[in-house]
């Protein structure tokens, strides 16, 4: 905890509460999943499946999928939900992009997830390593489809139109929770900064596909969780995610409550009449969590969409 998280170490302990049947995971260790462990590790790069102790790990290395996070494994923010390490980070790995670029090759991935640490460290928040890596990762991998999963670049003016210039297939930028849970679950973030992101990237181009996601069981109410629908839906977010919050050790945010699968369906229900393209929403859905099916099924409705639309 003290090397981990030494901005947690004087919070109050919250004990975690016991996890319901259908919170359970099953491990699933099959050839596959040692092999996406050997590539990774052979070429020291880092994933969000690890650092963030997601609970799909093993289904998801099992299917050779795996979500790379760049620009190390140390994060300039203490959000108190994360598992990501904080601190001070080391120097950027330039040869970061052409290993992640190698390892998709090698895992042969169809669909590909980047996501990264906060960077207030840097000039332009980790913008333009964001776009060499994409473009690194096109140049050998042609037919493989690239999403992201950035940070907010807050105040870090337009640096993000880098990322955008370099035309991923999904910008995903995570709303993690509702306004009034901000400044306890997300200090170093901005509310309508997030919301404000993903609508200049639709803006810029209409083409690349947006999403987005949120935690429950923080203490969120169900008209707040709408609210947050209605807010990304006006900057024309493509794909929500609705996933429940794992505490990950007595001194990160407590978790509230265990939400119903019943719940999560009902909110799923809700988002799609309000508008949604496609909605995942269940208590292990995670951002990158099927994210190579969903973006399948998300390229077909659009184009189901614009069949559909009157000529003008």
């Amino acid at each position: 905890m003290t090397i981990r998280h030494p901005e947690k170490v004087n919070n109050p302990s919250n004990p975690i509460k016991k996890k319901p049947n259908w919170i359970r995971t099953k491990i699933i260790d099959t050839q596959n999943y040692f092999q996406t462990k050997e590539i990774i590790n052979k070429k020291k790069l880092y994933t969000v499946c690890q650092e963030a102790n997601c609970p799909n790990i093993s289904e998801c290395w099992s299917k050779k999928h795996a979500t790379f996070m760049i620009m190390g494994d140390i994060c300039t923010r203490a959000c108190s939900f994360c598992n990501v390490k904080t601190g001070k980070p080391n120097y950027l790995d330039h040869l970061e992009p052409s290993k992640i670029a190698e390892a998709t090759k090698e895992l042969k991935l169809k669909h590909v997830v980047i996501t990264s640490v906060d960077r207030d460290d840097l000039a332009d928040g980790g913008a333009e390593h964001f776009a060499k890596v994409i473009l690194e990762v096109r140049k050998i991998n042609k037919s493989t489809t690239i999403e992201v999963l950035t940070p907010d670049f807050l105040r870090k003016g337009e640096s993000y139109k880098k990322v955008v210039e370099s035309n991923p297939d999904v910008f995903n930028h995570n709303i993690e929770t509702v306004p009034s849970l901000y400044r306890k679950v997300r200090p170093g973030s901005r509310y309508f900064a997030s919301v404000n992101l993903l609508k200049s990237v639709k803006e810029i181009n209409k083409t690349i596909f947006t999403k987005s996601g949120i935690m429950l069981g923080l203490g969120e109410n169900k008209d707040e969780v709408i609210q947050v629908m209605d807010d990304l839906l006006s900057a024309k977010v493509d794909f929500l995610t609705i996933g429940q919050y794992l505490q990950p050790t007595v001194k990160h945010y407590p978790l509230k409550r265990y939400v119903h699968p019943d719940e999560f369906q009902e909110f799923k229900e809700i988002a799609l009449s309000k508008g949604f393209l496609i909605v995942s929403s269940s208590p292990l859905t995670r951002s990158s969590y099927h994210a190579d099916k969903d973006f399948h099924d998300m390229k077909k409705l659009r184009e189901k969409q614009s069949q559909c639309l009157p000529l003008q």
